[in-house]
Parts: structure tokens; sequence; C-alpha cells
């Protein structure tokens, strides 16, 4: 599974770029189209909507039929919807097309914890995880130290049009290496649904939990460009480097702590204490330094930044893995897509809510104190309300198909 866990984490990396490269050509389509902030703020948010409704119904997909073909049509389904958006011109037109972007990308989370749930064990889901967390952060990173220069260069437009095109060859080594057959645990094993993962306390903290660190991650994802650019005046080949800085170290921060935390977990030590300790102080860590970038002097506001980009990583290394831990093998999709859809309506409030502020305020302080407090929500929520990280017995639930 080594040669899929890498087109696992190739993926991510693209579907981040995919989700970001809006955000990178903000300040152009933003002039281009004469939008407000509120509307750019629509715009970086429209992708969300359908994206986390879907989440629950891309769970049972993943659950119910193989994986491989599922997340197979969601990606090609994506990366044409990125290439289109390159030929298009006018607001209404480029909000349909992310809400059609939203739709592809949602199986994608659901697959990733229906894979490695199935096929890694509890010693080895630390660095699995931080796999596609590493594609998660350099996907950002790539995007915005490519994507910023190219857009630079050559406009917008046919960054997402070769971005789009390019990326459908990743399906050939898909085809060819993801065994068939994810699904068959979910055949040979009664299936509980949604119904019975909301009755799990912990399923409540894990998507609070997600909620918050989905706050921040949206908000740079959608929102460091614009900020980097129009509030600390750099320009774009300046924000790719800064940008690209900060989730380098998210990268390789995951990676690293997500073996670190494996090699803790094989020593014996509870993967309860191991998995939200990391998880907690990597959100205490994270919301401090990013209150301290909102007000930092431009000596200072690249290395706060920095900094949290480091405490990201140790958080988000783990999450998925205590996810995976207590859902099981034949629950893991339903799980991972509860969890998605209330994690990923931040994607929702994040961006327009910055954008909002944005207009009130002309500046970005708000914003960053705003996603501070929704962060240390989240550490609380692992600390009090996410219960011990074992497996649920399925068996003593109502079975609801």
């Amino acid at each position: 599974m080594n040669r899929v866990l890498f087109l696992l984490g190739l993926s991510v990396l693209i579907n981040y770029i995919d989700r970001s490269n809006l955000s990178i050509a903000a300040p152009l389509i933003k002039d281009e189209l004469h939008i407000s902030g509120t509307q750019l703020g629509t715009l970086l948010a429209g992708f969300f909507y359908t994206y986390a409704l879907l989440q629950i119904p891309a769970g049972w997909l993943v659950d119910r039929f193989d994986v491989k073909w599922v997340f197979g049509l969601g990606f090609f389904l994506w990366s044409a919807a990125t290439a289109v958006t390159g030929l298009l011109h006018g607001f209404a037109a480029l909000l349909i097309a992310r809400i059609i972007l939203g739709v592809g990308e949602s199986v994608a989370f659901p697959a990733y914890g229906k894979i490695v749930g199935t096929h890694f064990q509890e010693s080895r889901r630390g660095f699995a995880n931080a796999i596609v967390i590493t594609g998660l952060a350099l996907g950002p990173a790539l995007g915005m130290l490519i994507g910023g220069n190219a857009v630079a260069k050559f406009g917008w437009r046919p960054f997402f049009i070769a971005l789009g095109f390019g990326a459908i060859l990743w399906l050939i080594p898909w085809w060819l290496w993801m065994p068939e057959g994810t699904c068959s645990s979910a055949k040979r094993e009664p299936t509980r649904g949604v119904l019975a993962i909301l009755q799990q306390r912990s399923a409540w903290g894990t998507c609070l939990c997600q909620f918050s660190f989905n706050y921040a991650s949206y908000f740079l994802v959608t929102w460091l460009p614009f900020y980097l650019t129009r509030e600390r005046h750099l320009s774009m080949s300046e924000m790719a480097r800064v940008g690209s800085f900060v989730y380098l170290l998210f990268a390789a921060s995951a990676s690293g702590l997500g073996k670190l935390s494996d090699r803790w977990v094989s020593t014996g030590t509870s993967p309860t204490i191991v998995r939200k300790s990391l998880a907690s102080a990597g959100n205490l860590g994270m919301g401090l330094f990013l209150a301290l970038s909102g007000i930092a002097p431009d000596s200072l506001y690249v290395w706060t930044l920095a900094v949290a980009g480091v405490f990201m990583g140790m958080s988000s290394c783990n999450i998925w893995s205590m996810t995976q831990t207590m859902a099981g093998p034949q629950m893991v999709g339903r799980w991972t897509g509860v969890q998605n859809f209330v994690g990923n309506f931040a994607g929702v409030v994040a961006p327009w809510l910055t954008g909002f502020l944005l207009d009130r305020t002309g500046h970005f302080y708000w914003a960053f104190f705003i996603t501070t407090a929704v962060v240390w929500a989240g550490a609380l929520s692992w600390m009090f309300i996410v219960g011990p990280v074992q497996p649920v017995e399925w068996a003593h639930n109502p079975a609801v198909r």
C-alpha cells in the first residue's frame, strides 16, 4: 500500500491547490470583476456549500461502494471543474464552477479515512494521516509558490486551465495501483448509520474539533494571499515566498510529528494520551500565534505565521487517526463524512465573515482574533468532549441503515 499512500498524498496536494487557487488569483479577480470584499468572500466560500453538504452522502458512498471508483470519479469531476474555471467570465459563472468543484472534492476525505482506517494499523495511522496532511499543506505551499509566480507572469486563466487538465493524469496510476474491493468489510458486517454515530459523545467532540481546525485552515487558504498583498503590501512574488514558507513548515511538522506520534504509541502509551495531547497542544499554539500575527509589526509577522504553521502540523496529523480508531473499518467512511460535514461549514463561515469584517473595518485584526477564539474552543473539545480513543462497540448500538 505504499504506492497508494503516495498517490493519496499527491491527490490531496492537488485537491488543496485546486481549492486554494482562487485565493491566489483573488486580487486580480476582484479588480477584473469589480466586486466587493463581501462578494469575493462569497466566491471563495462557494466551494464549501456543496463540499460540506455532500460529506454525509460521500461517507455512505465510500462505505457502500468500491472506494477506488468513487474517489476516481470525484477526482475527475473536480479536475475538470478547475480547468473550466479558467475559461469563464463573470461572478455567477465562477461561483457555479466553484460549487461543482465542491461536488467532486466531497468524496476525498471520506475516501482517505476509509482507505487508511481499513489498510493501516493503529501504530501506522499517525504517519499515514501525516502523508495526507503533508499533501494538504504542500498544496497551498506549492500553489502560492508556483501559482503566485505563474499568475504574475501569465495571468490566472492559463494557470487554472493547465492545472485542471494536467491533474487528470493522476488517474492513470490510480487505476493501476489501487486495489479493488475496499468496501468488502462493510458487506461482511452489519453496518450502522448516521444516527448511531450521533449517539456518540466523541463524535460530537470530533465534529467541533474539525470545525475549529478547519476555520483556521480555510481562513489562511482563502485569505492569506490577499492579506499578504493588500494588508502587508507584498508583491505577488513576495507573497508566494512567504505563503509557501508557512505551509512548508506546516507540512514538515505534520510529517515529523505524525511519525513521532506512531513511535510514541508503539512504546505502549495509550493512543488517547498521544493523539489528544498533541492535537490539544497544537490548537492552543496555533491560536496564540495566529493572534500575534494579526498585530505583529512587519519585522515579525512572518515568523509568527511560521510558528502557527508548525502548530497546525502538530494538531492535524492526529485528528483523523482518532476518528479512524474510534469508528473502525466498517464505519469510518460515515463517521468521517459526518465529521467533515460539520467541520466544513467553517469553509462557508470563515471566508465570508473575513470578507464582511474587511469591508467594515478595512483591516484583518478581528479576523485573526476570531480565528484564535474558534481554535481554542477546539482545544477544549479535545480535552473535555472527546472520550477515550478506542474502538466503539457498534454491536451495542441500534442499527440504522
